[in-house]
């Protein structure tokens, strides 16, 4: 198949470019830095595939208005050029974000969608005006929502926490049992490669989530593991816990209420639906087998 992938030079878009070419695609990319995009968007093709976009910032620096300029505006002068030409599948990658911050149970495609932030807000318009557009026929169109990527090579907060556990410190954290849902981009690449390959796959949303989530406890296991390291977890007192976090919050220390809660909450995230619509029963990486995967190339 003939694909053009925005944003392959990011980390997805490295690695998907290279496992769909291992799978015999053609695979271009299509860089909206340039501001000749626009004459050289290829008006022929089988799919296109939009990754790039601008990455949610947690340290809440960044310009509002440049979310809703990348991720919504950018997307949408896209979207459009693909429905003047004839290539025939849209891939868009929002984000799990786009529905909700924070999830009280498990997270469907079904939920109504309430984003919080810039980022969220602004993949989610961007979703509106994809499902609100004719789309003629012959075309698809699959709004994917990941939760949080990772594999070997992508320095995020995986990273961080294996710098904590390879110094020997303990997880002071161990009576807040949370779980949380994890994409490996090994089964992100799987997905991406499977729905291409199947034509009976319907025009939606479709959440990428590996098949389990894990607590935070058992995340910490899993690192230590891979480390060959004895995991050090402390179960303190959840109320004298959130105590120090009130009191981080008068004195503005590192630990305060808002990274409590961020260090202990929950966001699980169902991939059934997915699953479903490609006949399948799990995908080819379990939750652990991907994190070993992540961590253990970090000390390479």
């Amino acid at each position: 198949m003939n694909i053009t992938i925005t944003g392959a030079s990011g980390f997805v878009g490295k690695n998907l470019s290279t496992f769909l070419e291992s799978k015999d695609h053609h695979v271009t990319s299509l860089s909206l830095r340039n501001e000749n995009w626009r004459n050289e968007f290829p008006m022929n093709g089988d799919a296109i595939i939009h990754l790039a976009g601008k990455a949610h910032d947690t340290s809440n620096t960044s310009d509002d208005q440049e979310y809703y300029k990348i991720n919504r505006d950018l997307t949408i002068e896209l979207f459009n050029k693909f429905l003047n030409s004839e290539i025939k599948e849209f891939f868009y990658f929002s984000s799990v974000k786009a529905v909700a911050d924070r999830v009280d149970h498990v997270l469907t495609e079904e939920a109504e969608a309430n984003p919080y932030t810039p980022y969220g807000k602004s993949k989610k318009e961007a979703e509106e005006y994809i499902f609100n557009q004719s789309l003629p026929e012959g075309k698809k169109i699959y709004i994917i929502r990941p939760c949080m990527i990772h594999g070997p090579g992508n320095k995020g907060n995986l990273n961080l926490l294996y710098k904590v556990v390879k110094k020997g410190l303990p997880w002071p954290l161990a009576a807040f049992g949370n779980k949380r849902s994890f994409l490996s981009i090994d089964n992100l690449n799987f997905l991406v490669n499977e729905i291409l390959m199947n034509k009976n796959v319907s025009s939606g949303i479709y959440n990428f989530a590996d098949d389990d989530a894990i607590s935070t406890n058992d995340l910490i296991r899993t690192i230590n593991s891979a480390v060959n390291k004895k995991a050090k977890l402390w179960s303190i007192s959840k109320t004298m816990i959130e105590g120090m976090a009130k009191l981080g919050d008068k004195l503005h220390l590192p630990l305060n209420s808002e990274r409590l809660k961020k260090l202990t909450e929950s966001y699980v995230v169902s991939n059934q639906k997915i699953k479903t619509e490609l006949k399948i029963k799990s995908l080819p990486v379990t939750v652990q087998e991907g994190l070993t995967k992540t961590i253990q190339s970090f000390n390479i």
